[in-house]
């Protein structure tokens, strides 16, 4: 495939990381009888009828959702770079191709759902659009980049009665379900503390914003990437991969990877509504277990974090009494930090670039990084018996949500339980922006001792674009 023209100088900040474009999408409509005939809100197909699906910024992510729900048709796609996606337009030849998601809306009548597959300050106003034409919608995770965006497409997404999944894949998997049947039979007894790490970032973070101005590709629509972000030149640092690290389009290691870790557990110790969070964040990168950080990343390291996301952090959520579970904190690491091993497990057992450690009254847990029991404290595993498989499994992620976009169950990520967890990764985010202790009021939607940080719970939007 013919590079990109500037991807030599991405590939470079990308550590060969698989790269994601800014516009991913994916639309539903019968093919029998089209969905717009039947009335949009609250209808369903008939479980035997085969949806109709489109995607949006297909040449990144986008493109493993879509092989995801090859079982139905696959009708249309958009994506802002005409490059990036070429490939996956000639995987799909039958779907008519657009450069701007709302022009394909407006034209493509049979569509009955969307998935969202673009970057996170875009996830929002494209499914809303969706959801307000009564489409189905499947969005990348996080679910969006801010807490209110979080709030408001799930409400509208309920009252438009459609189906909602988020893409994390392992949600009820039978690995992650094990987890929270293990915590359930009392593994650790009360959980008192919940450590999460991740190897992430393997993007640039810290960083400043790039001087120079490079041309833009005439493959790119830039001012459609930017979408509802505030105004910027062109760099290749931005796209096609690295956004995540950027204030203004991403939301950093925690909220790429927090997800993916937290579902497993999240309901099962009542995560939803920490007291306070609070993070120390550094600019210096450990070395990373499955390797050193690439140098050039680390070259330019602005004091603040106006721009980028700090390089390394530890972030703590703290959680009162919530019915009969007792007071806890969950911590989270990036950058190559990680908690020490507990002594109480095996001292053969070494902790992965990845994973999750429960610290309970009655011992400690080590798990993956997406679930699945992996090691218990000695003394606890001598009098612990594996309980019996009781949560459902999720056989197929893709197939869960396009049957309930055909009246089925509700998916496992539905938004409902999505923007849930998002909301808790995107506090962390926000304590890492202002490296500062923060007392959260979930009814309220508002930080009780800090203003500064109340603004970046719904930041306005560049003119034009609207929720």
């Amino acid at each position: 495939m013919k590079e990109h023209p500037q991807q030599n100088s991405a590939k470079k900040q990308s550590a060969g990381i698989s790269r994601r474009s800014f516009l991913a999408a994916g639309m539903v409509a019968p093919v029998i009888i089209p969905r717009h005939v039947l009335g949009r809100t609250g209808t369903r197909l008939a479980p035997s009828d085969t949806l109709n699906i489109a995607a949006v910024g297909v040449g990144g992510m986008g493109q493993n959702y879509i092989k995801g729900c090859e079982h139905e048709n696959i009708v249309a796609m958009a994506d802002v770079d005409d490059l990036l996606a070429a490939p996956v337009y000639a995987t799909y030849p039958k779907a008519k191709t657009y450069r701007d998601y709302r022009i394909m809306l407006e034209k493509e009548k049979n569509i009955d759902a969307v998935i969202v597959g673009t970057p996170d300050h875009s996830h929002a106003v494209i499914a809303m659009d969706a959801i307000k034409s009564g489409k189905h919608v499947y969005v990348a995770k996080p679910m969006t980049r801010t807490i209110y965006e979080a709030r408001a497409i799930t409400t509208a997404a309920k009252e438009a009665g459609v189906a909602t999944q988020m893409s994390v894949q392992s949600c009820k998997s039978d690995a992650s379900c094990k987890t929270a049947e293990w915590l359930a039979a009392g593994a650790v007894g009360q959980v008192r503390e919940v450590h999460v790490w991740s190897d992430r970032p393997v993007w640039p973070q810290g960083v400043l914003r790039p001087a120079d101005q490079p041309p833009i590709p005439s493959c790119l629509d830039w001012d459609l990437w930017l979408g509802p972000a505030p105004e910027r030149p062109y760099h290749p640092i931005y796209h096609p991969f690295a956004f995540r690290g950027w204030i203004d389009f991403g939301t950093g290691a925690l909220g790429d990877m927090a997800c993916h870790a937290l579902h497993a557990f999240f309901k099962e110790l009542q995560l939803a509504k920490p007291a306070s969070v609070s993070a120390s964040v550094s600019q210096a990168r450990l070395p990373a277990l499955n390797g050193d950080a690439d140098p050039d990343w680390t070259l330019s390291r602005p004091v603040k974090h106006d721009e980028s996301f700090p390089v390394s952090s530890i972030v703590t959520w703290t959680y009162g009494q919530r019915g009969e579970l007792p007071p806890m904190n969950l911590f989270w690491y990036d950058g190559g930090l990680r908690p020490p091993t507990p002594p109480e497990l095996d001292m053969r057992v070494t902790l992965r670039p990845d994973g999750v450690l429960f610290i309970g009254d009655r011992g400690v847990l080590l798990t993956g990084f997406v679930g699945g029991p992996m090691a218990l404290s000695a003394a606890r595993k001598a009098e612990f018996s594996e309980p019996e498989p009781t949560l459902p499994r999720c056989i197929d992620h893709y197939r869960e949500w396009t049957e309930a976009c055909k009246g089925g169950a509700a998916a496992s990520c539905e938004f409902g339980f999505a923007s849930q967890v998002t909301e808790v990764a995107l506090l962390g985010v926000i304590a890492q922006r202002t490296n500062e202790y923060l007392e959260w009021d979930a009814d309220r939607m508002a930080f009780t001792n800090n203003s500064a940080a109340n603004e970046m719970l719904n930041p306005p939007y560049r003119r034009g674009w609207v929720l």
